[in-house]
C-alpha cells in the first residue's frame, strides 16, 4: 500500500534568495540548476513523508523543516508549510554555501 502523495509547490521567489539567474565564477549553482538536480528529490521527500520531518517550532506541526546533503550543493534545509487544502508549500531555503 503506498503512502498519501501530498501536492507540494515552492512559493515566489524561495530560490532567488541565495542563488542568482546564473552560474556564479567559481562554480556557484544557479536557481536553473538547483531545481533540476535537487527539487525532485525535496518534492518526493515531503510529499510522500512530510509528517516524519521534524518540527521546528513546538505546538506548530503544519511547519517542518528538512535538512539533507544535495547534489549541486554540500547541503540545504527547506522549511515547508502544510496548508488548510492539504498541500505543502516551501517557503525558505537556506543553502551551505561553502562552494
Amino acid at each position: 500500500m503506498s503512502a498519501e502523495r501530498r501536492v507540494v509547490r515552492p512559493t515566489v521567489g524561495v530560490f532567488d534568495r541565495q542563488l542568482g539567474p546564473e552560474r556564479g565564477p567559481s562554480g556557484e549553482p544557479s536557481t536553473n540548476d538547483f531545481q533540476v538536480f535537487e527539487l525532485s528529490r525535496i518534492i518526493d521527500l515531503l510529499a510522500t513523508g512530510f509528517d516524519a520531518v521534524p518540527e521546528p517550532i513546538p505546538g506548530r506541526p503544519d511547519y517542518r523543516v528538512l535538512i539533507a546533503a544535495g547534489t549541486i550543493v554540500s547541503r540545504y534545509a527547506v522549511t515547508a508549510q502544510l496548508m488548510p487544502d492539504d498541500s505543502i508549500e516551501l517557503v525558505q531555503l537556506d543553502i551551505d554555501d561553502a562552494w
